[in-house]
């Protein structure tokens, strides 16, 4: 059985009872926030690309009362630069191993696994995605990765999949009527 939110997200009511009781959001950076290029300058600079409605959905969801959070493998200023940005709750850099980095956010905010979801896009992102409340994934997340979660936005990574998965928890805790009001004055 699905519902259809207003905006026209379709999304199973198994999902949708998911969604309610999450209260934490962890996001992957390459391959969900960005494209997961990487790109180099001449002068060896790195540079991302992030798109713009993903940061909208993050912010939406943090003025929600829902943490969102960064844990990543790689490192980059940049990274560092758009969770402050956008106030992001936590931005964890260099991680090798992702759960456990997730599991001492849990034990900081009081939260249990159930009432997380995290979205990657990669092998290396299984480890936690088998553990969580919520497991998704971007349009263009690795099969083996599809395969094994709960929900794959319609949306590919830095081109709409955290504001999909956004839009869908806010609309499943009822808060999208009160969001849109707000927006349109």
């Amino acid at each position: 059985m699905t519902a259809k939110g207003k905006e026209g997200a379709v999304v199973e009511a198994s999902i949708r009872t998911k969604l309610k009781a999450i209260r934490l959001v962890a996001l992957d950076v390459d391959g969900v926030l960005t494209d997961g290029g990487i790109y180099y300058g001449n002068q060896g600079e790195e540079l991302k690309r992030f798109y713009v409605q993903d940061g909208l959905g993050i912010r939406l969801m943090l003025d929600a009362g829902i943490h969102v959070g960064l844990i990543t493998a790689r490192k980059s200023q940049l990274v560092a630069r758009r969770g402050a940005e956008l106030q992001m709750s936590f931005v964890h850099q260099g991680v090798k191993d992702k759960w456990f980095c997730l599991c001492e956010e849990m034990g900081r905010l009081g939260l249990e696994a159930s009432q997380c979801a995290y979205m990657g896009d990669d092998l290396i992102d299984l480890g936690v995605l088998t553990r969580v409340g919520l497991a998704a994934t971007p349009a263009d997340g690795h099969e083996a990765v599809r395969a094994r979660v709960d929900w794959v936005a319609p949306k590919p990574g830095g081109g709409g999949a955290v504001r999909a998965l956004a839009d869908a928890l806010l609309q499943a805790r009822d808060q999208w009527d009160i969001i849109m009001a707000r927006m349109i004055g």
